[in-house]
């Protein structure tokens, strides 16, 4: 049994020496083989650039099987039309030492600017081995100039809505034969396109004829450009090659910026025959348009089209004798057959239209801020936009209440006393759409009411004059909406009246002469004002409750 265990160790350990020598014979690094793309760094488009890819064994071994794949840059047509852009060559046994090289040509395309980037493998078997080993490298050059000119030729300025007849000019001065050229045209937003000529593909895009060194073309295009005046409309070309494959290869790019300017056509707006900053709600709106020729040149067959943009617009109520307009619709549209002005507008005369719209009161539908009325009007290509605010609502409210609301009282709304009877009033404000700044509520007192000096809330701000019976609530601000929802602004007051100071009485009493609300519109910048009429009640009695009515 020793034995055995004898012979197969001695035989482990023969075997694990001769594992080891094999295996120390067939280790291979690949980093003997030594690969190296050449070339010129800086090239420009049209050059000839000639790529020469040099490898060496270094090691001590045969390389068999060989393989060699090159890819050009995307932006290089190979020398032979018919080779693709990557290429692969069998090549013989590379012997220990021995060193070879493979060149690569090609015409380099595209843009100032563009890095392109070659790149070559080298696959092989060292003898002796299975193994399929490989390396490989790239090598990087930058297109440093493209002799080709891409130039717009179209006016800096324009008028809203008129012709843009314009030209792409370009040309080459590489040393190549420049096959399947296009010219991509990019427009910017308001431009429509008329015609082109040569005729495009697709309006956009034209497939150029062959272009060889010192030669060049022209591609006229005409449209109208429509925008606002003083915007900027920027017109994008690119001009390249369409590959085999179908890439667009970028040969130059060209920008042009057009900037709208005022038309030839003077717009202006009236309300109810005046320029109005603001209107107010609820009320009928006459709005005039008048449009005068500026320019040189009659205008004839015009369609002027005013739209209309704002909430508190009633479109219901719209009403316009010359032009087309349908129920609910924002627009009315002038035609040139209905209205003579618009038919012959000559140089230097002005014509107008005109239309009827009230506006409503939407905030119980909807809370907007500071809501403004648009009116767009757009004619021969011009276009002119107006905005109206609107001016704030704002109300007020006074009444006589139970004194337990705010005060230590009895339930009825008066203390009546064999001379002189107490009120307590309250007063309560709800502001609408636009914020109000310094607002100020003032109420006259009869000379035989007295103000007690009792208020709630304790910590507003109330003065009285004993002089002019003048009691006056300020308050600083008041935002869009405040005290419509559930937090009233409300003061509560309470006045005496008494008996002994009256000359006479009559079935009705003044208890307060009469009430008005005076502030600030923050948002059309002028005074609102909102009036009660005086806070009657019936004359005190002695014999029957009082009754108190507002």
């Amino acid at each position: 049994m020793s034995r055995f265990w004898v012979f197969f160790l001695i035989l482990v350990v023969i075997m694990g020496a001769a594992g080891f020598w094999y295996w120390k014979g067939n280790i291979y690094s690949k980093e003997v083989l030594k690969l190296e793309i050449l070339g010129p760094e800086t090239v420009q488009a049209g050059d000839r650039i000639n790529y020469i890819v040099k490898f060496k064994n270094n090691g001590k071994v045969r390389l068999e099987m060989p393989e060699m794949v090159f890819e050009y840059p995307v932006y290089v047509l190979p020398e032979s039309e018919e080779q693709s852009l990557r290429i692969t060559k069998k090549l013989d046994d590379i012997y220990p030492g021995e060193e070879r090289t493979l060149n690569f040509s090609g015409t380099v395309l595209g843009n100032e600017g563009d890095v392109i980037k070659a790149q070559a493998l080298l696959s092989y078997t060292p003898k002796g081995l299975k193994s399929r080993y490989q390396s490989q490298t790239n090598f990087v050059s930058k297109i440093v100039f493209s002799p080709i000119t891409l130039e717009f030729d179209l006016p800096s300025k324009i008028e809203q809505g008129a012709e843009l007849n314009f030209n792409i000019n370009y040309f080459s001065n590489m040393n190549f034969i420049l096959d399947n050229l296009r010219l991509k045209v990019f427009y910017p937003g308001g431009f429509s396109l008329l015609s082109a000529r040569p005729k495009s593909l697709d309006g956009a895009e034209w497939a150029l004829p062959a272009l060889s060194q010192a030669n060049g073309g022209r591609v006229n295009i005409k449209g109208s450009l429509e925008g606002m005046e003083g915007q900027s409309k920027i017109f994008k070309a690119q001009l390249g090659v369409i590959k085999k494959d179908g890439t667009f290869v970028l040969l130059k790019e060209s920008s042009a910026v057009v900037q709208i300017v005022e038309s030839s056509l003077f717009i202006s707006q009236t309300i109810n025959g005046l320029v109005l900053a603001y209107v107010p709600v609820e009320s009928l709106l006459h709005y005039e348009i008048y449009f005068k020729n500026i320019g040189s040149k009659a205008l004839q067959k015009k369609f002027l089209v005013v739209k209309l943009v704002g909430d508190f617009f009633d479109l219901d109520s719209l009403n316009a004798e010359s032009g087309d307009v349908g129920k609910g619709d924002n627009s009315i549209i002038f035609d040139w057959k209905n209205n003579a002005d618009l038919r012959l507008l000559e140089a230097g005369q002005e014509g107008k239209v005109e239309f009827w719209i009230k506006t409503k009161d939407i905030s119980a539908e909807r809370r907007i801020e500071n809501p403004v009325l648009k009116t767009i009007v757009s004619v021969a290509g011009a276009e002119k936009t107006f905005e109206t605010k609107l001016q704030g609502k704002v109300e007020l409210a006074q009444k006589i209440v139970g004194g337990d609301e705010f005060f230590a009282s009895p339930d009825n709304p008066v203390i009546q006393t064999s001379t002189s009877t107490i009120y307590t009033v309250l007063w309560q404000i709800k502001n609408y759409w636009n914020g109000l700044d310094n607002i100020k509520v003032e109420g006259v007192l009869p000379s035989y009411v007295r103000f007690t000096g009792k208020i709630f809330p304790q910590d507003a701000s109330v003065t009285f004059d004993s002089e002019s019976r003048e009691i006056v609530w300020y308050i600083n601000h008041l935002n869009p909406y405040e005290g419509t929802g559930d937090k009233p602004v409300r003061l509560a007051f309470q006045i005496e009246l008494s008996l002994n100071d009256m000359s006479q009485i009559d079935s009705k009493v003044p208890l307060i002469n009469f009430t008005s609300l005076v502030g600030n519109d923050v948002f059309v910048g002028d005074t609102v004002l909102y009036k009660l009429s005086a806070l009657m009640i019936d004359a005190p009695s002695f014999l029957s409750p009082v009754n108190p009515q507002q």
